[in-house]
């Protein structure tokens, strides 16, 4: 079954749906709520595909989420899939009006995503021409030069993308005095992460830590567009650690992007809430509202950015804007 061809148009559709419900709370500082309509919308729409889907990271476990928790099997039947999502990355931004908020979704073949423990992961993602030649062993600056001449650029013409929190302050200040500059995110390394991948966004590289399960979304979508991200599991504390290696997993590896999204047929779709460097927000107009996404498939080779015109009312009478 090509589950790329079936999906790659039915997963704009789900992102589609969450953002426009998510974009309703945006600046309203209801975080809570933007969380939970941005996650009833998407699994209505999934609900309605032609698959038997299987949530591998989500809201978190059935007792902590009502609806879109690990093991949550949708769809109306059809092939066996693994389901990664995150209805909104960024529900603080969100609330408060900030830019950079998507939803965001990954659907593979049975197997094709792995299924991430909530919690923390050090990360290193780089774009296509980078790819395969740094090592999240080596030495800040020595990524940072490599990083560099892969892109024909110095040091000092690169931006790292890492998220401001305290644990990041040597990092930051080892990236600084390398020569690159920083740019610091209050949330959202998802779309970081793929934006490292895209010429035009003013990103060059993303380092620090994040959460596990947002490394596997931005996994996939490296894999589509032949970028890189490497990781290795933080579990803070002991539990933490009896649950990982309870998995499988290895504290100490490093997972690259096959670790991570091994699957032969991957489809990824994030749409913007709210406006960023790499997609539009939601916006709105009389009777209706436009929405910006960015699809891709990995075995099918192609990455769509989708312009869409939504109309709210039937019967509409609308004056469509280029």
């Amino acid at each position: 079954m090509d589950i790329e061809r079936l999906l790659v148009l039915e997963v704009a559709r789900v992102t589609e749906h969450a953002a426009l419900a998510a974009s309703r709370l945006a600046g309203m500082g209801k975080k809570d709520e933007v969380d939970g309509v941005g996650t009833e919308a998407m699994r209505e729409v999934l609900s309605e595909l032609p698959i038997q889907g299987r949530v591998v990271i989500g809201e978190g476990e059935m007792d902590e989420a009502p609806m879109l928790y690990i093991g949550e099997i949708l769809g109306r039947g059809g092939p066996e899939v693994d389901i990664a999502v995150d209805p909104v990355e960024g529900t603080t931004i969100t609330a408060k009006g900030l830019p950079n908020a998507i939803t965001v979704i990954a659907i593979s073949e049975k197997g094709g995503l792995v299924n991430a423990p909530d919690m923390y992961m050090q990360k290193l993602v780089v774009g296509p021409p980078a790819a395969g030649k740094v090592s999240l062993d080596f030495p800040v600056e020595a990524n940072l030069r490599i990083i560099a001449d892969a892109l024909q650029r110095k040091v000092e013409d690169l931006v790292v993308v890492i998220l401001d929190r305290p644990r990041h302050e040597k990092l930051i200040r080892e990236v600084r005095e390398a020569g690159a500059r920083v740019k610091l995110i209050t949330d959202g390394d998802v779309v970081a992460a793929v934006s490292v991948a895209i010429r035009g966004t003013g990103a060059h590289a993303m380092m620090g830590s994040g959460g596990a399960p947002e490394g596997v979304l931005a996994a996939a979508a490296l894999k589509c567009m032949g970028g890189e991200i490497q990781g290795r599991f933080l579990p803070d504390g002991d539990a933490q650690l009896e649950r990982l290696r309870a998995m499988g997993a290895d504290e100490k590896k490093v997972y690259r992007t096959n670790d991570l999204a091994p699957g032969k047929q991957i489809v990824f779709s994030a749409t913007g809430i709210t406006h960023g460097e790499l997609l539009e927000g939601v916006r709105y107009f009389g009777g209706g509202a436009r929405t910006h996404s960015i699809v891709m498939g990995y075995r099918t080779r192609v990455v769509r950015f989708i312009d869409s015109i939504h109309l709210f009312e039937s019967g509409a009478r609308v004056n469509i804007r280029v």
